[in-house]
């Protein structure tokens, strides 16, 4: 149902570093493993609202009012900056394991699902990238988007994983380093800044 073409679209798409990915591996670094998993179960559930959207023609809307796009947009710019600031500003220690922290799973969840539900360009992506590998012949066209968003999802989620754990690799090391930590964390700020400065600056 689909082809490979499609695989490899996708796996290069979900590969390139964005919010997500900064988000997943940063979390992979201060909480560990475990943490990771969550932070990209998080960002991965962000994508469902926008596949629906998609899969349910309302990205046209999205993609002809102006409005509606500019509300999500700024919305996404200022969370962008919220965490920003906050990971800036964060001058605890990086735990030791996940135990050590008192961030929890569901608000992993949720701070990975906010990243991603929050950037409209999402919604448009989606709009131009899926329908280019339905077949053409197909008797059901339905179907064959959901069939593709779940399998968009599913290498979403694998990907932000091997992120993750590839992060929780070099946790020692960074354990080990007040002033590796230290500039992690300045890194991590300055990223999700700059995209959500790129964000606030887009075009539609």
């Amino acid at each position: 149902m689909f082809s490979l073409e499609f695989l490899i679209t996708s796996l290069i798409v979900v590969l390139i570093p964005g919010t997500g990915v900064v988000f997943t591996v940063s979390t992979g670094l201060v909480l560990g493993r475990k943490a990771s998993v969550f932070a990209a179960l998080g960002c991965t559930a962000g994508i469902v609202p926008h596949l629906l959207a998609t899969v349910l023609g309302l990205a046209a809307i999205m993609h002809t009012s102006a409005l509606a796009f500019q509300v999500l947009k700024y919305a996404g710019v200022a969370y962008l900056f919220y965490i920003a600031i906050a990971t800036w500003h964060d001058k605890s220690a990086f735990a030791v394991d996940g135990s050590a922290s008192s961030t929890t799973a569901v608000s992993l969840v949720l701070k990975g699902f906010l990243l991603n539900i929050l950037n409209p360009k999402l919604t448009i992506f989606f709009l131009a990238f899926l329908p280019q590998f339905v077949q053409p012949a197909t008797t059901e066209p339905l179907m064959h988007l959901m069939v593709l968003s779940a399998t968009f999802m599913v290498m979403t989620f694998v990907v932000f994983v091997v992120y993750g754990f590839m992060a929780h690799v070099f946790r020692t090391a960074v354990i080990e380093s007040p002033r590796v930590q230290a500039w992690l964390r300045r890194g991590f700020a300055a990223t999700f800044a700059g995209l959500g400065s790129t964000l606030a600056l887009s075009e539609k």
